[in-house]
C-alpha cells in the first residue's frame, strides 16, 4: 500500500524486553549498595541502652557482680575491666594498682585495687588465670578509667583455662539488665529519695556517687557494693 511503512512490533516489544531485563540487572548490584546498613562503630556496637538512664552495659561482655567485666577473646584470652556503675559510684580515681605480668588471678578473689585520695579500693577478677598484659596507658593516667570502662580503660588480659567455666558463673545480655536495674533500686533506696544531691539535671548520678552519700564512710559504701567488705 502507497505511504505505508511495515513496522515489525514483535522485533520492538522484543528490544524494549531486552531494554527492561538489562535496567533490572543494572539495578540489582545498585539496590544492595543502597539497602546495605550502616556500619556501626566498634565503640557502640551491641551496646544496651542505659538502665533507667543510668548505668550502661554492653551487650557483648560478661559480668561479675561485683562490677567487674569480661570479653572473652581468641585463643583463651579475655580482657577484663571495671564497669560503668564501679566507676560512678567510685568517682575519681587517683591510682590503679594491677597486677603484675605472669600473676594469676582467681575468680571472686582480688584481682587489682583502685586509689581514690587515701583510700583504696579492692575488686574482684571475674575469671581465673594468669595476667598477660596490663593497659599501661591506664597506669599512666587512672583518671581516664571513667571515660571509656568497655574500651580504652580495659584493665588487664588474662590467659584463662578455664574460661568456658568461667563465663557461666558471670551475667550477660537480659539477666544482667535485671541485676543491675535491682542494683540501682537498692541504690535508690539508700539516697532516701534525695535525689537533688547526688544526680545532675535528668536525675543521672554524678561521678562519685558514694562521696555524696555518706563523705566519712564512701569507701565502705564502695566495698559492700563491689562485694569486698
Amino acid at each position: 500500500m502507497e505511504g505505508f511503512t511495515y513496522v515489525d512490533i514483535f522485533a520492538t516489544k522484543g528490544i524494549e524486553y531486552l531494554l527492561v531485563i538489562a535496567a533490572l540487572l543494572l539495578f540489582i548490584p545498585f539496590w544492595r549498595v543502597v539497602s546495605k546498613p550502616a556500619a556501626i562503630p566498634a565503640a557502640v556496637e551491641n551496646v544496651i541502652p542505659a538502665v533507667n538512664g543510668w548505668f550502661h552495659l554492653p551487650e557483648r561482655l560478661y559480668y561479675h557482680q561485683g562490677h567487674s567485666w569480661a570479653m572473652p577473646e581468641e585463643g583463651g584470652l579475655v580482657r577484663v575491666g571495671i564497669d560503668d556503675f564501679a566507676q560512678k559510684l567510685v568517682g575519681k580515681v587517683d591510682g590503679v594498682e594491677l597486677p603484675p605480668l605472669g600473676s594469676r588471678v582467681a575468680q571472686g578473689e582480688k584481682g587489682w585495687s583502685l586509689r581514690a585520695g587515701a583510700k583504696t579500693i579492692d575488686m574482684l577478677s571475674p575469671v581465673d588465670g594468669n595476667v598477660v598484659a596490663v593497659n599501661e596507658q591506664l597506669l599512666k593516667s587512672p583518671g581516664d578509667i571513667g571515660n571509656d570502662p568497655y574500651g580504652q580503660s580495659w584493665l588487664l588480659k588474662v590467659q584463662a583455662p578455664r574460661v568456658s567455666a568461667n563465663l557461666k558463673n558471670l551475667l550477660s545480655g537480659g539477666l544482667a539488665v535485671k541485676w543491675l536495674e535491682g542494683v540501682r533500686e537498692n541504690l535508690f533506696a539508700r539516697m532516701n529519695y534525695n535525689l537533688g544531691a547526688v544526680s545532675q539535671d535528668g536525675g543521672v548520678p554524678v561521678d562519685g556517687i558514694a562521696r555524696n552519700l555518706d563523705r566519712e564512710r564512701w569507701d565502705e559504701i564502695v566495698k559492700e557494693y563491689l562485694l569486698t567488705s
